[in-house]
């Protein structure tokens, strides 16, 4: 075995191994396909060993390259960890809040108020499922959600801790008949159809969790829409077409509606901290102190005797 493989060799590796795909994992690491083709040859020259299986129509990892792979993601993290320790100035972490208000956008301040000194900037994507491929292409570094609605090709490449359970609520019309109960029993929402984000790739767990939530209850979930990005373009759309909209308990203002808890059960959005695997940042370790310190505080972490979950993100917070 060389002593003397360049990391840039094994990045370009990791990238297509994560990837399965070349052009893709020249996008990634921001290189033309053609440089990125050249770096993994001259890897598997100086092994000695076919490291993937190409095809006109796949790529595969050979055993060897299967073998590579853990202890090239080890290397690879060290290196990110010297860098990090010697570099004059620390990059900004990119955190996906999803808005201003809500788990994200609490743990994040928190963040930044307990550490002044790193640079959190904030994104605001509308899903995990988006703000997961985003992290994986390395245009985010953090994100928060329900970790239970990827697959489990995506799941395998992130790291996560639990937050929060997330009480789950419905925006109502002001004029809508149980809009003056102080909590939404789900069984009086039966007949009614709600917005649930259908029709949006980049929310698929929540709308997936909704349709969880849903079945067997005679509740509807609205047809497709377009992507609704922004608030102002969000309370147009909803206010327009008078739809009820499943929600978290904290959630942006929506003039004329209100927002109520549901309850008999207690449906629970389940939140996690994820981040690239192998990411190594100080200003990660702070996010994650601050998401701990508030769950501890704030109970976060503590299931209502009356509530549901589906077994899956159980599993997934640990619980």
């Amino acid at each position: 075995m060389p002593y003397d493989i360049e990391p840039r060799l094994l990045r370009a590796f990791a990238a297509v191994a994560e990837e399965l795909h070349f052009t893709r994992a020249a996008a990634r690491l921001f290189t033309a396909q053609q440089a990125l083709s050249r770096d993994v040859r001259r890897l598997e020259q100086r092994l000695g060993s076919e490291l993937f299986a190409r095809t006109t129509r796949q790529v595969t990892l050979t055993a060897e390259g299967e073998r590579l792979l853990p202890y090239a993601r080890r290397v690879l993290a060290a290196h990110e960890e010297l860098d990090a320790a010697w570099a004059r100035e620390e990059r900004p972490l990119i955190v996906d809040c999803a808005a201003t208000v809500g788990t994200g956008w609490r743990v994040l301040t928190a963040a930044r108020t307990a550490a002044p000194e790193h640079e959190l900037v904030a994104r605001f994507h509308s899903g995990l499922t988006g703000a997961a491929g985003e992290i994986l292409a390395g245009r985010l570094d953090v994100s928060f959600g329900r970790v239970a609605g990827l697959g489990p090709a995506v799941r395998g490449r992130l790291e996560h801790c639990p937050v929060r359970y997330e009480r789950m609520a419905v925006l109502l019309p002001e004029e809508h008949r149980l809009a003056a109960l102080p909590e939404v029993p789900l069984g009086s929402l039966a007949g009614e159809t709600l917005y649930a984000a259908a029709g949006n790739p980049a929310t698929a767990e929540w709308t997936d969790l909704a349709e969880r939530l849903f079945e067997g209850r005679g509740i509807g979930i609205a047809a497709p829409f377009p992507e609704i990005e922004g608030k102002g373009e969000f309370v147009r759309v909803v206010r327009r077409r008078g739809w009820s909209v499943l929600a978290s308990e904290e959630f942006i203002d929506v003039p004329g509606m209100v927002l109520r808890p549901l309850a008999d059960p207690v449906p629970l959005s389940p939140v996690s901290l994820v981040w690239r695997r192998g990411l190594r940042h100080p200003a990660l370790t702070s996010l994650r102190t601050a998401a701990a310190t508030l769950a501890a505080r704030e109970s976060w972490l503590t299931r209502p005797a009356d509530s549901w979950l589906p077994p899956g993100d159980a599993a997934a917070m640990g619980a």
